[in-house]
């Protein structure tokens, strides 16, 4: 069964956050860090995955990335100060599957 990820990254001043949906996390966040100076994560040396969520069903992953993309900062903050309170590079640990990462 195919998992879908939705992921947020965040630069290493904080000031920027990216949030994203892909089936393949390791993949897509390696794209970001080799991104050139024209795209977002690029410009923004977006490249720290602080946050993932996983999904069977891509319908679930992207109305949930559309729902936290249309929060206001301060809740995506808390959103992942709650799985990660400090903040850590999430890719130097496997992703958690686990549901308790889901509150929203």
């Amino acid at each position: 069964m195919p998992t879908y990820w939705v992921y947020i990254l965040t630069n290493t001043s904080r000031n920027v956050m990216y949030v994203g949906v892909t089936n393949n996390l390791e993949n897509r966040i390696a794209q970001h860090r080799q991104a050139s100076r024209e795209s977002f994560t690029g410009r923004y040396n977006v490249t720290t995955l602080v946050y993932a969520e996983d999904y069977q069903y891509v319908e679930d992953a992207i109305a949930r990335e559309k729902q936290i993309k249309g929060w206001r900062r301060s809740k995506k903050n808390e959103l992942v100060e709650a799985a990660n309170p400090s903040w850590a590079d999430l890719l130097a640990t496997p992703p958690s599957k686990d549901p308790s990462l889901r509150s929203g």
